[in-house]
């Protein structure tokens, strides 16, 4: 029911009302200091780890109180009545967002759910198929590839991403290169799980590219989106997967709990109804996961979630992104025993980057980073040459905090030099 989807609490309306016109360039300072101004953060540590989930402004959080005393309030009278039809409203207005149609998408939890049941519920693989994973996929995926051993009877089969330089362009015909060569090598692969931005690195994959080469080879491709819808500037049908996993608490600003799956028109018979679910008709993409009851109040704020980010714009958000990454990789990538996990350039990296510092461990690094200068990361397995350092600046970070990292980091490379 459009009513409820479109009630906004007072200090929602107040708050996108003042918030100034979205400049051209992600550098004015004084248009983020507006936007910082929608949080409330802690100022105990400087928190360059935001790539967890992602804080709701204050205004989104209204809604989310707002909701959790109505849901607790009104209780099954308001839920009961009304939630098949503001079910269906919450998926079309997530569907609008993602450029795609209310009978491609249906919410979940979080991108793992998404993921998990993709993964698990693909049934066009025969023993003895090939299905294709990298070092960089998220490690739950993994686990659920090697798995598919035991569900299929296919054999799973692991590349290695190579580790970039500083050149976009050869790096990324590279990687592309490792999954032709990889498909070529194994030409009963049905089924690749593509990163669109790599968990540990920040790495973005070009799963276009990825996923023509893999419909050429006779497989489908599932994407995992986690980290990449609302980071960057993108419409989901444009990544030309078949299937993708997603998060709406990462960067599109919603609170913990929601989440999305992507099945594009046409594909939903290759994914088996979830444990048998007899809920929906066989082909619903509804019936391909099944999530139980799930946090109504976090849902219902979704529709706050997307306008405020429609306020701000993808575009925007990709640009100021990018620009903190830059102004910490740019002069870290020139200390002595720095290695940057991402190359420069847009089309390979956005605000999550990752780095190793050589002569020290990965969690020394971190810890010395919390402990002697304030400021917080968090290290992440995955690449087969080793765990990383990653740095995940948020929209309220300041340039300022980043310029912190890179002071820190001049300190420890003469040190470990």
């Amino acid at each position: 029911m459009s009513d409820l989807l479109d009630l906004r609490t007072p200090e929602f309306k107040a708050a996108i009302a003042t918030l100034p016109p979205t400049p051209a360039l992600g550098v004015d300072e004084n248009y983020w200091d507006a936007v910082r101004g929608l949080y409330r953060q802690s100022d105990a540590l400087i928190n360059l780890e935001n790539g967890y989930w992602g804080a709701m402004t204050e205004p989104v959080k209204s809604m989310f109180h707002y909701w959790t005393d109505r849901v607790n309030y009104e209780t099954t009278t308001l839920v009961r009545a009304h939630w098949p039809a503001v079910h269906d409203g919450l998926r079309e207005r997530v569907a609008t967002a993602m450029g795609c149609g209310i009978d491609e998408i249906e919410l979940t939890r979080n991108a793992t759910e998404a993921l998990l049941a993709l993964i698990s519920g693909y049934h066009r693989l025969a023993p003895g198929d090939t299905v294709l994973y990298s070092d960089l996929d998220y490690p739950c995926g993994k686990d659920a590839m090697e798995w598919l051993r035991e569900r299929r009877g296919v054999t799973p089969v692991r590349i290695t991403i190579p580790e970039p330089g500083a050149s976009q362009d050869a790096f990324r015909q590279r990687v592309i290169e490792t999954y032709a060569a990889a498909l070529r090598a194994h030409p009963r692969t049905r089924l690749v799980l593509v990163s669109h931005v790599c968990f540990a690195t920040g790495l973005i994959m070009p799963v276009a590219q990825i996923s023509a080469m893999a419909k050429d080879a006779g497989a489908d491709v599932i994407a995992d989106a986690a980290h990449s819808w609302g980071m960057l500037d993108f419409d989901v049908p444009s990544l030309d997967a078949p299937f993708v996993a997603l998060n709406l608490h990462k960067w599109i600003g919603a609170p913990l709990g929601c989440g999305a799956m992507f099945i594009r028109k046409g594909h939903v018979g290759a994914i088996d109804p979830y444990l048998g679910d007899r809920t929906w008709p066989a082909d619903d993409i509804r019936a391909r996961v099944h999530t139980g009851s799930p946090n109504f109040a976090a849902w219902l704020t979704l529709p706050s979630a997307l306008e405020l980010h429609r306020r701000i714009g993808a575009h925007a958000k990709e640009t100021r992104l990018r620009a903190l990454r830059d102004a910490w990789v740019r002069p870290a990538r020139e200390l002595p025993g720095v290695q940057v996990m991402t190359p420069d350039g847009p089309s390979m990296t956005a605000g999550i980057s990752a780095f190793r510092l050589h002569g020290q461990s990965p969690k020394a690094t971190s810890d010395a980073l919390r402990e002697r200068f304030g400021v917080f990361t968090v290290t992440r397995p995955g690449p087969d040459a080793g765990e990383v350092v990653r740095v995940t600046p948020a929209l309220f970070t300041r340039m300022s905090d980043v310029q912190r990292l890179v002071d820190a980091l001049t300190v420890l490379a003469r040190e470990a030099a």
